[in-house]
């Protein structure tokens, strides 16, 4: 049987590159007279932008870390063990990077075994011990504090959470098991797969204290000083830690099931890992630690090796990594400077991009439309959304004051332009009306200023045809709503030069926006496949399958919506305009339904409606389609939509739209909310076979996005 350090030392051959943390033991005499205490702090030796994770020599430190406070506890020479982190960190759980390596599910078994081994011994310790989460704390970092006796929080802690499920992996150390035990099942199913499964939800550290996970809430700025106070009073018998009996009957099958109604709300059985979390959960309602760490080890190894992880962690590196490096932005010390935003439009759109500019540029915004009334409007709405975020303590009275007086309107283009350095359309889809636009502002803008449409379909060059400086003119295309979904496609039209499109990467970093170079094509990314994809339903209804066996083949892709639900989002009119326009660009293989052109026509928001809470088909949807009489299965409908998604995908990375696939799956995650447990779409489609099917090859190299061969 190998010991926990042959594991580690084993393991950690396997990962040469890690960051490793260090694990320092300091001894300290507590307050009060309570006696000599060790305190172990976690430390990778960088500052806070660079997280403390363990990976197995970070976990083969703490795990010497222990063997000496193990002896000073067995000998009296000790009180009791504290653990904390390094300033604004605490730990944030394994180190991804060293699992995206592992080849052999001895080896994976191996990172499970060895974090319980080490973890656990905190708790076998003679002495009480005490974790003190003083900043961020996720996944292993949370889980090390569980097997402690105590645990203090810090008021000021930003995250706390146990983000595996998010990611296709279960809390594999203990938190599976420990946590439903400590603050009883349900609020164990609310952090581990509710939170999780809602784009990886942070706790802050008054929440960590109100759900029972910590035992004591203290200011950040003394927030060691007061633990360890805390610390000496319950070591002396002074404060007394009571926490509320586990009910271990009804509630705790009823906390598994609202868990698994949530996992099929969200990822409809196509993800295994929330499944496993709640397996886990449910069996741990027996208060066995022991073997819940096991099932813990074999459920951690499994989703080690499967592809739902490989995606999960190729999804994570594309959201923190390759978005802040955009492929083919020019370089940035090529971008100017901007000190006022000009929009042109004053609907609701033009609007929520004016209140997001004032927000994050901090510079003066001029809003202008056809008539004052208009205007007057756009701004108020503004006020009215700044007004609310006061209400809600996201601003205070000074800031807001000062954002209200950023955002005004102008009737007059010259006046609100004339000193803008950068200016935005947002008006009616339509290419002589945005042309009309461009043609009037270039009169008055100053020579530098950037001119960009937030157009989702059109050409940019053709819009920037007629003007004298074309090379101004960029497409800056915004997902809707504009304040939640992270991704800007940037569009670099014909003669974009690139000083303007280096000042439009720019802008989009200030905006805190994800950005993603596109060449100049017919709707870009996401329209551009969503309305492939969308085509091919409509295509399958419109040919004779029934609606509802349409929308059911694709749940096994774990959207977040079906695609009539979708389509209800996005506004049929919108759809169909989309769909026109690829029309007339791809005749072969983008169609314009007579069912979606009936329902726009008939003036229906959507295909549904909502009067028992759930969506059903409209009568007057169902009395306007016409369908033909081919019935599809399924599987035939998933294998028609994906087989047409796969094509697309290919023919524009042929064309050179975006540099890589990785770019679609950067833009289907942060602009349409696809899951991350897919990886976006190129993942599935390569680990289902389409990819090769329908273009002859994988879209990526084997290793990326799947276990290394």
């Amino acid at each position: 049987m190998s010991t926990t350090a042959e594991l580690l030392k084993g393991a950690a051959e396997l990962f040469p590159d890690e960051v490793v943390t260090q694990a320092h033991v300091r001894h300290l005499d507590l307050p009060q007279g309570a006696g000599k205490f060790a305190l172990i702090t976690l430390d990778n030796g960088l500052d806070h932008t660079k997280p403390t994770t363990f990976g197995p020599q970070s976990l083969a430190n703490l795990n010497v870390a222990v063997d000496q406070v193990e002896k000073e506890a067995a000998d009296g020479t000790i009180v009791g063990v504290g653990i904390t982190g390094k300033p604004f960190i605490f730990a944030v759980g394994a180190d991804l990077k060293g699992v995206e390596l592992l080849k052999q599910h001895d080896d994976a078994l191996a990172i499970g075994k060895g974090g319980h081994d080490v973890f656990k011994r905190l708790s076998g310790l003679a002495v009480p011990t005490f974790a003190y989460y003083n900043g961020a704390a996720m996944g292993g970092g949370v889980e090390v504090g569980l097997h402690c006796t105590y645990r203090t929080v810090s008021k000021a802690l930003p995250a706390f959470s146990l983000p595996e499920v998010f990611l296709g992996l279960v809390p594999g150390w203990g938190g599976c098991v420990l946590l439903p035990n400590l603050i009883g099942a349900d609020r164990a199913v609310s952090v581990i797969i509710e939170n999780s499964l809602n784009q990886n939800k942070q706790l802050k550290g008054k929440q960590v204290f109100e759900l029972g996970i910590a035992d004591a809430l203290f200011e950040g700025a003394d927030f060691l000083e007061q633990s360890l106070i805390w610390t000496a009073s319950v070591l002396k018998g002074d404060t007394e830690v009571v926490r509320p009996e586990i009910d271990r009957g009804a509630a705790w099958d009823d906390a598994v099931a609202r868990g698994k109604a949530i996992a099929d709300g969200k990822v409809h059985g196509a993800a295994p890992a929330a499944y496993r979390a709640l397996e886990i959960i449910e069996a741990a309602k027996n208060g066995d630690l022991q073997q819940g760490f096991d099932a813990e080890d074999q459920a951690l190894a499994d989703l080690i090796m499967g592809g739902e992880l490989r995606s999960g962690i190729y999804a994570f590196n594309l959201v923190q990594k390759r978005a802040k490096r955009p492929a083919g932005a020019p370089d940035k010390k090529l971008a100017r400077p901007v000190t006022k935003v000009g929009v042109v439009g004053a609907g609701l759109m033009a609007s929520q991009l004016a209140l997001l500019f004032a927000r994050r540029l901090e510079v003066p915004v001029v809003l202008t439309d056809i008539d004052q009334a208009r205007i007057d409007k756009g701004v108020e709405y503004v006020h009215g959304e700044i007004d609310k975020l006061l209400l809600k303590g996201r601003v205070n009275q000074d800031k807001a004051n000062r954002l209200k007086g950023l955002v005004s309107g102008h009737l007059d283009k010259a006046t609100a332009f004339g000193d803008a350095d950068f200016v935005i359309e947002a008006v009616f889809e339509e290419m002589g009306v945005k042309q009309k636009v461009f043609a009037e502002v270039e009169l008055v803008v100053p020579e530098h200023a950037v001119l960009a449409t937030n157009t989702s379909s059109l050409s940019v060059t053709e819009m920037a045809s007629k003007l004298q400086h074309p090379e101004r003119v960029v497409g800056f295309h915004f997902f809707n709503p504009v304040a939640i979904l992270p991704l800007l496609e940037i569009v670099r039209a014909e003669k974009t030069d690139d000083a303007s499109l280096a000042t439009a990467f720019s802008v989009a970093k200030s905006l805190k926006k994800t950005a993603v170079l596109t060449k100049d094509a017919p709707a870009f990314v996401v329209n551009r496949i969503l309305t492939r994809f969308m085509g091919e339903i409509q295509n399958v209804i419109d040919e004779g399958t029934p609606v509802d066996v349409a929308e059911k083949a694709i749940e096994p892709l774990g959207l977040p919506m079906s695609p009539l639900v979708l389509l209800e989002l996005v506004g049929p009119a919108i759809g169909l305009h989309v769909s026109e326009t690829l029309n007339g660009a791809f005749p072969d293989r983008f169609t314009v339904s007579p069912n979606l052109a009936a329902v726009v026509k008939a003036g229906k928001r959507g295909f549904y409606v909502y009067d028992s809470g759930k969506p059903e088909l409209d009568p007057e949807v169902a009395a306007l389609l016409e369908q033909g009489d081919v019935v599809l299965t399924e599987e035939q409908v998933r294998d028609r939509v994906l087989d047409a998604v796969a094509q697309e995908i290919g023919l524009m990375l042929d064309e050179g739209v975006v540099a890589e696939a990785q770019d679609i799956d950067l833009c289907l995650i942060t602009g349409a909310g696809w899951p991350f447990h897919l990886g976006g779409i190129t993942p599935y489609l390569d680990r289902a076979g389409v990819s090769e099917r329908v273009t002859g090859k994988r879209f990526l190299e084997p290793g990326v996005a799947s276990v290394p061969a």
